[in-house]
């Protein structure tokens, strides 16, 4: 698995599984550029993404679908699943996701009102579903607790890159 991890699309995208959680990331938003440097850091990939430049909401969708894609292959390959809990401040969320035929996100996180980057759309919903979608998973995202939106999508983020490490590891490592 030392091959970088490619994805087509209107993005460019570089995924590195053995590496350290470096982060180049231009989607065009540095809210999500942020979150997403925080997923990689905990997932313990080297990932260099950039989207072309468009609407907003059109680059957090390409985002999260130009990951999926880059990592369909190693969670197929790999173990397939993985879960994490994790805490940004007073935010606590649990992320569980498995791969599947049938992609799907189950959440209770309801950031509709929330202003995120100045977006009136719930922006972590649209990345996580086109996620989802692109790397064909079944993700579960439950918020436990916490009120701050910023502290909220920390902790998805964060859960969800130390769940990827786990489903993109070796079939054999889960025991060791």
């Amino acid at each position: 698995m030392g091959a970088p991890e490619q994805a087509a699309g209107r993005s460019g995208i570089r995924v590195e599984l053995r590496g350290t959680g470096s982060a180049t990331i231009d989607t065009g938003l540095p809210v999500l550029d942020r979150l997403l440097e925080q997923l990689t850091e905990y997932a313990g990939f080297d990932v260099t993404l950039e989207v072309e430049p468009g609407g907003a909401e059109a680059e957090v969708s390409e985002a999260g679908s130009a990951l999926g894609r880059a990592l369909a292959g190693p969670l197929r390959s790999g173990r397939g699943y993985g879960s994490a809990m994790m805490t940004s401040s007073e935010a606590l969320a649990n992320v569980v996701l498995e791969a599947s035929e049938a992609p799907l996100l189950v959440s209770n996180v309801d950031l509709t009102e929330a202003r995120i980057g100045g977006l009136g759309t719930d922006v972590a919903r649209r990345f996580l579903e086109r996620f989802a979608e692109g790397a064909g998973v079944t993700l579960h995202v439950r918020l436990l607790n916490g009120k701050d939106t910023q502290h909220v999508l920390e902790a998805i983020f964060k859960a969800l890159g130390v769940a990827l490490s786990q489903a993109c590891e070796s079939k054999g490592a889960e025991n060791g």
